[in-house]
């Protein structure tokens, strides 16, 4: 019986690792043309320098040969630092790339989904040379989302600590969540996944339902202070309990998460079981239903809820059904492209493509469908307004999106 459960339990796995990572339709949508570029160039030309508005754009394609690449964020001089899921981190300066020296991330668990994943600045990196990484700590049977904080002088990172661990912990190599985004006040957000698929369990329950316990740091938004304490002013701090760390709870595994300055407003995407993945308008001590409401089914088929939507839950702004996988989020700010100003950006793991999405009274259209044609990790505003994607591969690429005139 105990080898049957095990059999069934990697069946299962596998085919939700299998509808993750397979290839959507094709799109009906024509793939702009993919140039390529010189890094060590600047862009094309600052169209709103010329006082010219795109007429399009292309793709060129800025790196490749990257391994899994997860995250990105950009130095002050305009570097950019990525990270590969294995453990690495790369270094993109002056159309050179250098692997940088991390040291030893402690208890790094590779495996599946698992590995090495978001990177961020403090927003005062320029005084304290503070940067974050998220990673999966642990192994097989017991790991957790942990968040490394460590000093880059440009060259090397020194000092590195584990800041925070997520509490439970958990099994399999599913579900880390893992996106950092800043607030204002230099609190962080942290997205933490709801702990993988069933079979798996805690503590005698599938562990989905952790998305719905306040005990638990699982299937949550956190929100930390920049040292990994918790903020004294969060909605649950009061909340008999309740984890004082979480910021928003019933989520299934964030993927996409950004916090626009200018309105204060946070999005985020999230991953659905077999379809009803979702954009989410995220608020303090706000519920967002997974599992109670959803629109997913099973991968195995039936129903995981005969709800959608509950007066005291959050709906989605959007639901792809069937599934994009959706990675990587951006809201876009930039002058390179005035009439995507205010505009989502989306990535596509399965359906290997950017979508983009207008929002006007908080309401969110889809606008267009970018194909890529490899799996979309990362979506970024790069500091030099261009709009960078990260593609999740073996030999992954940066790409930049640039006008056409």
């Amino acid at each position: 019986m105990k080898n049957l459960k095990h059999s069934i339990k990697l069946f299962i796995c596998a085919i939700a690792l299998a509808l993750e990572s397979c290839s959507a339709p094709e799109s009906t949508i024509n793939n702009p043309a993919i140039s390529q570029a010189t890094p060590t160039e600047p862009a094309s030309s600052d169209p709103a320098a010329k006082n010219i508005k795109p007429t399009g754009f292309k793709q060129a394609i800025v790196l490749q040969g990257l391994e899994r690449p997860w995250g990105m964020a950009w130095l002050p001089d305009g570097a950019l630092l990525i990270t590969e899921r294995g453990g690495r981190v790369q270094l993109l300066r002056k159309g050179v790339l250098e692997r940088v020296e991390i040291g030893t991330i402690p208890e790094l668990f590779v495996s599946g989904q698992a590995g090495l994943m978001d990177i961020s600045l403090h927003p005062r990196y320029s005084e304290n040379n503070f940067v974050y990484l998220t990673y999966s700590k642990g192994n097989s049977q017991s790991n957790r989302t942990s968040i490394l904080r460590a000093k880059f002088d440009g060259k090397t990172f020194s000092n590195s600590q584990v800041i925070f661990e997520v509490t439970p912990s958990k099994s399999g190599d599913q579900h880390f969540g893992s996106r950092i985004v800043w607030l204002p006040d230099e609190t962080m957000l942290v997205a933490i996944g709801d702990g993988g698929n069933p079979p798996l369990e805690i503590d005698g329950q599938l562990s989905r339902f952790q998305a719905q316990k306040l005990e638990s740091q699982l299937g949550k938004i956190l929100r930390l202070n920049d040292d990994g304490s918790i903020p004294k002013d969060n909605p649950f701090v009061k909340t008999a309990k309740a984890n004082p760390a979480i910021w928003s709870y019933g989520h299934r595994n964030i993927q996409g998460l950004f916090a626009d300055r200018l309105s204060k407003q946070v999005w985020e995407t999230e991953h659905g079981s077999r379809g009803g993945d979702e954009l989410n308008l995220v608020e303090a001590g706000k519920n967002y239903g997974w599992p109670i409401v959803t629109f997913s089914k099973e991968y195995t088929g039936g129903e995981i809820s005969n709800k959608t939507s509950r007066p005291d839950m959050i709906d989605p702004k959007l639901v792809w059904t069937p599934a994009i996988a959706p990675s990587g989020l951006m809201l876009y700010r930039g002058p390179i492209f005035p009439d995507w100003q205010g505009n989502l950006f989306v990535g596509g793991l399965v359906s290997k493509e950017v979508i983009r999405i207008k929002i006007e009274n908080n309401k969110a259209v889809i606008q267009e469908t970018i194909p890529i044609g490899q799996r979309v990790r990362d979506v970024r505003e790069g500091k030099d307004g261009f709009i960078y994607i990260l593609t999740d591969e073996q030999s992954g690429q940066l790409i930049r999106l640039e006008p056409k005139f």
